[in-house]
């Protein structure tokens, strides 16, 4: 397997998104961003699913929560099939702040990709489809 391009892929995208979010100036905590787009992409999650998915403490989610539900970003909602469970969700206004967050991500990296051809546009494009393609719902299948 071509091992040395997923491993090139990786710390490019990581390097990306991390050089996006610092230019942007924002002091919103990576945490919350990553929180809202596991929700908006698994969908209702358990406190601790939630935190394994983003890799951080339940005692960590949970202070994290409290924030993000403060700001209605998400919301609390009942566990059908355990009625002592909580399942967390993404609330409109979450979503609504998450395609903001995302879209000025995008902006803040126009000039390090400006010049490039329609030709480098189109593999960028061809290379994020292969992405989604890749890590869509069967992802979590594969992983485990």
């Amino acid at each position: 397997m071509h091992t040395d391009i997923l491993e090139s892929l990786l710390v490019s995208t990581h390097r990306l998104t991390r050089t996006a979010a610092q230019a942007t100036g924002s002091t919103t905590p990576s945490a919350q961003w990553r929180t809202l787009s596991i929700l908006a992409t698994d969908g209702p999650m358990r406190i601790g699913e939630l935190a394994a998915a983003s890799r951080v403490t339940q005692p960590g989610m949970t202070r994290l929560l409290t924030t993000m539900v403060e700001e209605e970003l998400v919301s609390r909602i009942a566990d059908r099939e355990d009625s002592r469970a909580w399942l967390i969700v993404i609330t409109k206004k979450g979503a609504a702040a998450l395609a903001e967050w995302r879209a000025q991500l995008a902006e803040t990296m126009r000039p390090w990709f400006g010049a490039l051809s329609d030709e480098e546009w189109a593999s960028l494009a061809t290379t994020a489809a292969l992405l989604e393609s890749r890590l869509g719902a069967d992802s979590a299948a594969v992983a485990s």
